[in-house]
């Protein structure tokens, strides 16, 4: 995936020339700018895929802290003389991207045109979700998995209705999520959403917390108070591990949904609600009902339209869109920033995530804690992902598509997918063959016929063999032949 424009501020004729014949080499477009001039590009930054800056400009360290708060996230490399690294303060150092010394070889420039690569492709994606302004359901609800379709759907078919809602799915999967998609969506979107875990709050003090309370109720009780259903009038409660919730506060929230009026504590005045109870919950309420610890009566109540989320391992293919949404969350809430290879999706692909989405986030947050700026390969992920093997055949492509998903359309940043035909090239032997060798000499074989039926010369030699010219001369280098 060739990069598109490079910005190189250089004083430097010398190493601006040289710089510019690598690129070019290399199939890369280069801009090329003094100090005194580069002001001029400030309008074109977002159309950047990355921003060189040279140590032999004047005052280095004003440039380069303005060309890191216009560059946004366009990757920022910093060109020093080799051996003059001590001369650079840390302060800079931390702003940029990478340092890269020079002269440098085309081995140390290819690793970091990959990571510059991978880094534009899901920047690029980065923007479009930031700026996108369809459904709230697709803007909140991530994911392009048969699962989370069907789940879109059940929301618009119960969105304009005020029909109660359960929501039922692991710890971490996202049912708070799935409850204010469906807010959003909803005729009571203006009004409040009001959230409450009835798991977390003592039995005795839930009653306060749904109904209110009148001064001087209970011991504590100093002034009149408001309670959740008051809060969210006209609007949505979303009432979070109803499963958790005291038998007797169930009677008495049975009561609120089927006469929609309540009383607050300490007092026997009757307040008519205006309200629509979304429920959530981890547990399987039909085992409660069994070990009566849960209501059957307030069961049906709230069943009146269950929505299951499934756990994510059981929905891997919407990993890479779950990972591009929280580094935009990250990098809008400037928390940092990371991103991942194309082997770091596949391996986390793999993995079965027991706490879920919530998992999940608190990885790629601790990723960029420890990899600002970086570029995250799957032996730097923690050791219990160390034990999952990226196949060698599998192609990952870091690019951004658009999958159609019946009527609606779905980013996606990243598509991991095993390329392969059904038509048999060579039959596999009884005793079996070492597939990698085999592999090697195929290939080597196919470039030497390749190079022959185009008189050595490469870049006809690469587009006969459809692939970059550079990639081919890589090939060369790795099975040392004469070009």
């Amino acid at each position: 995936m060739a990069l598109s424009r490079i910005l190189l501020i250089d004083d430097n004729k010398t190493r601006s020339q040289q710089m510019e014949a690598v690129f070019q080499f290399m199939d890369f477009s280069i801009e090329i700018a003094g100090s005194g001039d580069y002001a001029s590009y400030i309008s074109e930054i977002g159309q950047l895929s990355a921003i060189f800056v040279g140590d032999g400009i004047e005052k280095q360290a004003t440039v380069v802290n303005q060309i890191t708060e216009w560059a946004n996230n366009v990757p920022v490399i910093l060109l020093i003389t080799k051996g003059t690294a001590f001369q650079v303060s840390t302060v800079i150092t931390q702003s940029v991207f990478q340092v890269l010394e020079w002269p440098t070889t085309y081995q140390v420039l290819k690793p970091l045109l990959d990571k510059l690569s991978v880094a534009r492709a899901q920047s690029d994606f980065s923007e479009r979700q930031f700026s996108d302004r369809r459904s709230p359901i697709i803007q909140r609800l991530k994911g392009r998995s048969k699962a989370i379709v069907g789940i879109r759907k059940l929301i618009e078919q119960v969105a304009a209705s005020d029909a109660t809602v359960l929501i039922l799915g692991e710890s971490g999967t996202g049912k708070e999520v799935v409850a204010r998609s469906l807010h959003d969506a909803s005729l009571r979107k203006d009004k409040p959403f009001v959230p409450i875990n009835c798991g977390a709050i003592p039995g005795e003090l839930l009653e306060s917390e749904l109904f209110g309370h009148e001064k001087g109720a209970f011991t504590g009780a100093l002034s009149t108070r408001q309670g959740r259903f008051e809060m969210a009038e006209g609007g949505t409660l979303f009432l979070d591990e109803i499963g958790d919730m005291p038998l007797a506060m169930q009677v008495k929230l049975l009561r609120v949904l089927q006469e929609r009026s309540f009383e607050r504590v300490g007092s026997n005045k009757t307040i008519n609600c205006d309200v629509r109870v979304i429920a959530a919950t981890h547990r399987c309420l039909e085992d409660e009902i069994k070990q009566n610890r849960f209501r059957e009566d307030l069961f049906y109540r709230l069943n009146v339209f269950p929505i299951e989320i499934p756990p994510l391992k059981a929905r891997a293919e919407d990993i890479p869109l779950l990972i591009n949404d929280l580094i935009v969350r990250m990098e809008t809430a400037n928390r940092g920033s990371v991103r991942l290879t194309p082997a770091a999706l596949s391996v986390l692909m793999q993995h079965d995530w027991p706490g879920n989405v919530r998992e999940l986030a608190n990885l790629i947050e601790r990723l960029a804690i420890i990899n600002p700026k970086g570029l995250v390969d799957a032996s730097d992920l923690p050791d219990k992902f160390q034990q999952y093997q990226v196949a060698e055949q599998l192609v990952v492509d870091a690019e951004v598509v658009s999958v159609e998903e019946e009527e609606e359309f779905e980013s996606v940043a990243v598509i991991t997918s095993v390329e392969g035909g059904s038509k048999s090239l060579a039959q596999l032997p009884e005793q079996g063959i070492d597939l990698k060798e085999y592999l090697n000499i195929l290939e080597v074989d196919l470039i030497r016929q390749a190079l022959n039926e185009c008189s050595g010369v490469v870049a006809h030699a690469a587009k006969r063999l459809n692939m970059r010219r550079t990639t081919l001369v890589e090939k060369l280098r790795k099975y040392d032949m004469q070009r």
